[in-house]
């Protein structure tokens, strides 16, 4: 493959209808087996549905382990409250233009961890939070996506500075490593947004898109 070529065609995609999509179909409890099949019944049994995303990823049963483990000890041990942790994989997901997990989160974020409305139409569209402290949060997990990891001593301050910790830098890491493994997967499989979470559509900016 033409290298040049490949970081020419990266600032034309303006879709995921564009991305190639993998032939590897849905998995079904029926269809799988040992560790793939344990994880569909458990996400069946908490759920009351296998997630399309689930289905999808299950074929490298690694993959979706890893992600399952990842997000569990984010939601467990970031020492963000379920509104912060939302304002992080929102922040993540539009970032990286990913349709379903914006839908997903976007449900979870307005019926589970009650984030307020405006807060969360504001994640959705870019637009200001109106929320001090969870603006600098969403804006400090923007600056270690669009810098790679590297903020600016002064970006650091500015982040402790509202109250958040060290640790919870990594945590932000953490959940870049979790949401990159699901973004990713739903792109390469153009993954199909649940029933459940179908009344939280979301499309991404394709200016925004088309500079990444």
């Amino acid at each position: 493959m033409n290298a040049s070529v490949v970081l020419t065609n990266t600032e034309e995609i303006t879709s995921m209808s564009i991305t190639a999509k993998l032939g590897l179909p849905a998995q079904t409890i029926d269809t799988t087996t040992d560790l793939a099949r344990e994880m569909l019944e458990t996400a069946k049994a908490q759920m009351g549905f296998v997630p399309n995303m689930y289905a999808n990823m299950v074929n490298s049963p690694g993959l979706l382990e890893t992600y399952l483990l990842g997000y569990k000890r984010f939601r467990e041990q970031s020492g963000f409250t379920s509104v912060e942790q939302e304002v992080v994989l929102l922040t993540i997901s539009r970032f990286n233009g990913c349709t379903y997990c914006m839908a997903a989160h976007s449900m979870i974020a307005d019926k589970k961890s009650k984030v307020p409305a405006e807060v969360l139409a504001a994640l959705r569209t870019g637009g200001p939070i109106p929320d001090s402290k969870l603006a600098v949060l969403s804006a400090f997990t923007q600056i270690l996506l669009d810098q790679r990891g590297n903020p600016t001593p002064e970006q650091l301050d500015d982040f402790k500075a509202v109250g958040y910790t060290d640790r919870q830098v990594l945590e932000i890491v953490l959940a870049i490593a979790v949401k990159t493994l699901s973004n990713y997967s739903n792109h390469l499989f153009q993954t199909s947004v649940d029933t459940a979470f179908q009344k939280y559509v979301w499309q991404p900016d394709m200016e925004l898109v088309k500079t990444r």
